[in-house]
């Protein structure tokens, strides 16, 4: 199942919701490399990449968050802790075990995560900016 980013997950904000894309892009990408039996280093390449880019992004939204005070942002700080522990466990599992139903699952799992976090917690962290920033 490939997820699409499309208006729902909008959050206007553009820096959030270009990576957002690319984390979708990157979810899809390893599931991709799960469900057709792609060769371990590209599986292993893509769950680095988005284990990567899943710091990246969410260190670029804390940074607004701080800039913006938000105030619900230990909480949303917990949020992405977990994420990052799931996509790191999803990882270590994959070494030991190799591609198997098991991460597809995971994988899914963390993919309806993010898309219910966007549209939950990161649209309310967006509306919080735009009207800081009036």
């Amino acid at each position: 199942m490939a997820y699409d980013f499309d208006k729902t997950l909008e959050t206007g904000n553009l820096l959030i919701d270009s990576q957002h894309k690319e984390l979708i892009a990157a979810i899809n990408s390893l599931l991709e490399a799960c469900s057709q039996g792609k060769g371990r280093e590209e599986v292993k390449k893509t769950i680095v990449f988005l284990k990567n880019y899943t710091d990246k992004h969410f260190g670029d939204e804390e940074v607004l968050q701080q800039k913006y005070k938000y105030p619900d942002i230990v909480n949303h700080k917990k949020l992405h802790q977990t994420f990052k522990d799931d996509v790191k466990k999803i990882g270590e599992e994959f070494e030991q075990t190799g591609t198997s139903i098991a991460i597809t699952f995971k994988v899914n799992n963390i993919a309806a995560w993010f898309i219910n976090h966007i549209k939950v917690h990161d649209k309310k962290v967006a509306a919080h900016i735009k009207e800081a920033q009036k």
